[in-house]
This record gives C-alpha cells, structure tokens and sequence, in this order.
C-alpha cells in the first residue's frame, strides 16, 4: 500500500514540473511570435489607431493611438518575462489565468501589427465578437443541459438548421417575427424529443441518434428551401429583430454601446446563462438534473425520476438549440441559406467542453470563438497579406487548438452518455 502511495506521489511530482516547463515554453513561444513575425517585419514611426465607438454611433471619445514598434517590442518582453518566472518557479494554481493573459497580448500584438499605419475599430470587433458568440454560447449552454443529464447531444447542429428554417418560413407567412421565433424553439423542442425518446427509451446509441437528426435536418432544410422558399421569395423574408436601446446603460464609453444596444438575442444569451447557472447549481431541481447525469442509479434510489429528468433536460436543450438556430435568420441575416449554420453547432459543443459543461465557462468558450470569427473578416478589410481561404478557417483552427488540449482536460459528468436501465 505504502509502495502504491508512494509511485503516485512520484508520478504528481513529475508530471507537476513537466507542465509547468511545457507552458513556460508556450509563453516564450508566444514572445519570441510577438517578436521575430511581427516586430521584425514593422517599420519604425508607424502608429496604430484603434477606435473605441462602434460604427453608427455618435461619440466624443477620440481615437486611441500607439508607436506601433514600441506596442510590439513591450509585448514581447512582458510576454517573455512571464515565460521566464513560469520556468524558474510556475504560477501554481493561476497558470491558466497567465496563459490567458500571454495569449491576450499575443492577440492585442497581431492586431496592432495588422492595423499599423492603419485604423481598426476595435468596439466594432468586439460587438461583432459578441454577435457571433450568440448561436456558439446558446449551443454550448443547449449540450450543457443535455449532457449535464447524462444524455450526448451532437444533434444541435441540426436542431439550430432546422430551427433557422422553420423560424425564417413560419415568419414570414405569419408576419410576425415573434410568431417565427416560437416556431423556432419548438421545432428544437420537437427535435429534441425526438433526440430523448431514441436514446432513453428505445437506448439507441446517442452518437447515431444525433447523426441521424442532422442528417434528417440537412436534407429536409434544403429540399423545402429549394423547392419552396427559393422560388418564392415572399416565403423567405421574414425580417430581423431591430436592436433594442438601454437608456442611460448604452450612453456608458466603450461598452455601454457594445453592451446595451443589441437586439433580444444578445439580451436573452446573458438571461438564459445566468437563470441555468443559479438552476444548476442553486436549486433542488439542478441538483436532481447533476445527480442523474453522474450518478442516476443513485439518484432513482433516493426517489428521482431519472427518465422524466433526462426527457426534461434534453427537451429544454432542444427548445434552446431552436433559439440559437431562430438567431441565424431572424436575428441576424433576415433570410434562410441551405446549410448557413456552417457547422456552429459542433463549435458549440467544443465550446461547452472548453467552457467545462458550465454556463459561464460556454459563454467565455464562445467569446473565443465568435472573436476567431470576427477577425477573420476584420483582417480582409484591412488587406492583410493572409489567405482569405485560411481566414474563413479561423473560427474551426480555434476549435481544434482548443480541443487539444492546452488549457487542460475538464471533467465530463461521470454518466455522460450511458443509457439507464431501472433495475
């Protein structure tokens, strides 16, 4: 026993400085970027401007200017000076916050590389960022629900396909855009009992059963759309939500714009992530939901339905699926594309394992993501010498990298995905 002990002490002391040297690296990596691709190649008395007010909004605050050399030269060396202190003696417990920080500043250079002797509109890529986040973080916070229950969901990407479609179609005959989005969130909400009813009660494998929805939603999106609302425009033109002015809230400098002039998909984003944190960890009902989705033989013991729950959760998943998919036409574009929701289904859920199966964390995950989105575009109107095609692979490059693993590994509910059977 004492020997046992004493060869897992061993392997914690060694994989402790093994990381610790791994992303000291990383650190001096990320300096040694800063330095050799963007320094290097920055001529001397450039300045970069970054504007701080989104466009279309009326704003006395002036502009922000930096020697664009200088910006990068510092850069490098604060970036390098953490790498140096991660070596010698590691962050300990704030080491991912450090790795956070260093690849902040890495960013902040490349912008301020790009944007050199140049004007950036660093509010309007952030509110672009958030936009984009939108159907990413209503994603995560879908397979959050469902996962956290115990039951895989992969078919998001197809409820948020169909959901767009069915909520452009129903708007659009309707005439009302409110009428659309409820038609939105129930067909998530129909697919998701779909979803619920082949992995819990015929427990057919989760895996195929979300295969099966996205390929069903694909084909039948794109038969009804060039069948129908192709060749009849008036089926396709449903209108989008107009932004919502907070008074006093949105006249705040630089977020006050960002934050508070959006429409009701950005507003509802923040109100589903905070109800779903306090309702999973807060009340009898999150506790129930976690208890089925780690242990639901232990929870049918102590007299939870873990069926109903499992329904329950997957279905409400499903509704929120349905919104997120509601925001690609009616919040966003105004129209439905054949497959326009471009694979942010998966990305949402990478996002809601980087974000650790947790509200807060999905919405951090789908920042990320959204900013990888939005920069790409960014980048091609400032004319940077980067292939657009590898532009447009921005946003899936961040998923894999982040998939990778460089953050670390979260803990995954303990029953994720194994059907129960009431003994």
């Amino acid at each position: 026993m004492r020997m046992a002990s004493t060869a897992v002490q061993r392997e914690i002391e060694y994989v402790k400085p093994t990381r610790q040297r791994v992303m000291g690296l990383v650190f001096l990596g990320l300096a040694a970027a800063i330095w050799l691709f963007f320094s290097q190649s920055t001529e001397a008395g450039l300045i970069t401007t970054f504007k701080l007010v989104p466009g279309g909004v009326e704003s006395n605050l002036p502009d922000w200017q930096m020697p664009t050399l200088m910006t990068l030269n510092l850069l490098a060396i604060v970036s390098a000076f953490l790498g140096g202190i991660q070596l010698v003696r590691g962050f300990g417990n704030r080491t991912n916050l450090v790795l956070a920080i260093v690849t902040g500043l890495f960013i902040f250079g490349f912008l301020a590389w790009a944007a050199a002797d140049k004007s950036l509109n660093l509010a309007g890529l952030i509110n672009t960022s958030l936009s984009k986040a939108v159907p990413i973080t209503l994603g995560a916070m879908s397979g959050v629900l469902c996962e956290r229950a115990g039951i895989v969901n992969i078919a998001i990407e197809g409820m948020m396909l169909a959901a767009a479609m069915v909520g452009a179609l129903v708007g659009s005959t309707s005439g009302s855009l409110w009428v659309g989005l409820f038609a939105a969130v129930l067909t998530g909400g129909m697919l998701g009992l779909v979803h619920a009813v082949l992995s819990i009660k015929y427990l057919t494998d989760q895996i195929i059963s979300g295969t099966v929805i996205n390929i069903f939603a694909g084909g039948i999106t794109a038969f009804i759309s060039s069948k129908f609302m192709q060749i009849n425009q008036s089926l396709n033109d449903p209108g989008i939500f107009r932004p919502i002015e907070i008074p006093l809230l949105s006249k705040i400098p630089i977020f006050g714009p960002i934050l508070f002039n959006n429409n009701i998909f950005i507003y509802a984003m923040f109100i589903f992530m905070i109800v779903l944190h306090i309702g999973l960890f807060y009340t009898r009902w999150g506790l129930r939901l976690r208890s089925v989705g780690e242990y639901p033989k232990a929870a049918d013991t102590l007299g939870i339905n873990v069926f109903r729950t499992r329904y329950m959760a997957v279905i409400l998943g499903g509704m929120m699926a349905g919104f997120a998919g509601g925001y690609f036409t009616i919040g966003s574009v105004g129209r439905f594309d054949e497959f326009m929701t471009a694979g942010r289904g998966f990305i949402g859920l990478a996002a809601m394992i980087f974000g650790n199966w947790t509200p807060f964390g999905s919405f951090g995950a789908g920042l990320v993501f959204g900013f990888a989105d939005s920069l790409a575009s960014k980048l091609a109107i400032l004319g940077v010498q980067i292939p657009s095609q590898l532009l447009g692979m921005a946003p899936y490059l961040a998923t894999m990298i982040i998939l990778a693993g460089v953050v670390g590994r979260g803990q995954m509910p303990a029953a994720d995905g194994q059907p129960y059977v009431k003994e």
